[in-house]
């Protein structure tokens, strides 16, 4: 995948730049037992309230729902049909028919074609798209769409272009070097699918204006320190002033930016053989 650059016709075309989607099938048919509604929440309880800020607006979304296990298809090969882009996600997903007649939808990897077919089987060939446990893959390849519990379903690497190296198996577990550098334990009877997630290119894009981010959901913020004292604890001062604090705060007076939120005693905590570089 490649990024799109226009001429700068605009202010806001100047620094703009999108994926390039010429390699996706257009007018796409999809299955409507596959397609949900997302209603919009922005930011809101159910009381009204806003609990998270800046959120609110945005282009109308339809969610596809996405296979990330595929366990009751196994030994099923399944044909590729389309490459799609994805409202809801970064990465590109991809329609797959298996041979029994239903239709869902998976994570496209770099390499995937239409006509492709993919597989979810102990004895799958290593390619991009099949589905194995961990223990029947060799050490080194790339994996994505990683199960953390076994049968849970995919949670790790499934953003563009995202991947995790598999280092070794040893006493039932599987050594991952993870997209953020942490090398963690997994059991070796997890799923995973092979190659790297498509859309590799998506993290060079540039937003360009503010009014495209406002397309994507994201309400304007206000720095705390341009507010006045009442409003954050950064507010007051004439001029530009620093925050004038020992640490960085919240409008709540908590502690702000590089704060560890992560549990110190969390049980998964024996799992993480080295954490991720700073």
């Amino acid at each position: 995948m490649s990024v799109k650059i226009y001429k700068p016709t605009s202010a806001g075309r100047r620094i703009h730049s999108v994926t390039d989607y010429s390699v996706l099938k257009k007018n796409v048919q999809t299955p409507r037992h596959l397609l949900v509604a997302k209603t919009k929440q922005a930011g809101r309880n159910n009381s009204g309230k806003i609990t998270v800020r800046h959120q609110g607006g945005g282009f109308r979304r339809v969610l596809r729902i996405t296979d990330f296990s595929r366990i009751d298809k196994k030994d099923i090969p399944a044909k590729v049909q389309t490459l799609e882009y994805d409202p809801t996600r970064s990465a590109f997903i991809s329609l797959v028919a298996y041979k029994d007649g239903t239709k869902r939808y998976v994570l496209a990897p770099e390499g995937l074609k239409v006509g492709d077919t993919v597989i979810y089987s102990e004895s799958a060939e290593i390619k991009p798209g099949n589905r194995l446990p961990i223990s029947r893959i060799p050490v080194g390849t790339l994996i994505h769409d990683i199960e953390l519990i076994p049968g849970q379903g995919g949670r790790i690497s499934r953003s563009a272009g995202s991947y995790a190296t598999l280092q070794n198996i040893e006493a039932g577990y599987a050594l991952l070097k993870m997209p953020s550098g942490e090398i963690r334990k997994i059991k070796e009877t997890a799923l995973a699918s092979i190659g790297q997630v498509a859309n590799s290119d998506w993290m060079n894009v540039r937003i360009g204006k503010a009014g495209r981010k406002r397309l994507m959901g994201w309400r304007p913020s206000v720095r705390g320190k341009v507010m006045n004292p009442v409003d954050h604890p950064h507010g007051g001062g004439e001029g530009h002033n620093p925050i004038g604090l020992k640490y960085p705060k919240t409008p709540w007076g908590r502690h702000a930016l590089g704060v560890k939120t992560r549990t110190k005693k969390k049980y998964s905590n024996r799992m993480i053989v080295k954490r991720r570089s700073k």
